[in-house]
C-alpha cells in the first residue's frame, strides 16, 4: 500500500515566504556562537544517525534535485499538479535497513513516478533504485548518470 505525501498544495504567498526566510535567518544567527564540528566528527556522527520515516522523507526532500522537480511540477502545471512521496515501506539492501520512498508527480488523472529512493534508517546514505538493471545506485553514481540540466 502506498501513502501519498503532498508538498506545496498551493503556492506559498509572498508574506509567508518572507516569514519563513526570516525564521531561517534567525535560527542560523542563533547558532553563530557554536563551535564548528570537525569534518571527521561530522562523518562519524552521520554514520550513527538513526532516521525514522519522517526524517527520511525530510532528508530526501532536501536534495536539490527533488527541490527542482517540485518547483517544475508546480510551475509547469500552474499549480494543478503536485509533487508527492509514496511510502513504499522498509527494505533491506546488503543487510542494511532503508526506507523506500518514491517521488512522483500527482495530477488529477494519474500519478507519474519520477524516481524511487532508498534512504538509510541508520546513517546518512541515500540510494536510487534502477528498475531497468534491477540494481541500486549511490546518489553520486545516479547524479553522474543523469543528463546534464539545461
Amino acid at each position: 500500500m502506498h501513502a501519498f505525501i503532498h508538498f506545496h498544495e498551493r503556492p506559498m504567498s509572498t508574506p509567508l515566504a518572507l516569514l519563513m526566510t526570516m525564521l531561517l535567518a534567525c535560527s542560523v544567527a542563533a547558532c553563530k556562537d557554536e563551535k564548528p564540528v570537525s569534518s571527521a566528527a561530522a562523518v562519524s556522527a552521520g554514520a550513527n544517525v538513526t532516521r525514522d520515516q519522517e526524517q527520511a522523507k525530510a532528508a530526501l526532500m532536501a536534495l536539490p534535485e527533488l527541490k527542482t522537480w517540485s518547483a517544475e511540477i508546480e510551475n509547469s502545471s500552474n499549480g494543478k499538479n503536485h509533487p508527492a512521496l509514496m511510502e513504499d515501506g522498509a527494505q533491506t539492501v546488503n543487510g542494511k535497513q532503508y526506507w523506500q520512498l518514491t517521488f512522483a508527480e500527482d495530477s488529477a488523472d494519474a500519478v507519474q513516478r519520477k524516481e524511487t529512493f532508498l534512504v538509510s534508517a541508520q546513517g546518512d546514505s541515500i540510494l536510487v533504485r534502477d528498475f531497468e538493471k534491477d540494481t541500486t545506485l549511490s546518489l553520486a553514481e545516479w547524479r553522474a548518470t543523469r543528463p546534464t540540466p539545461r
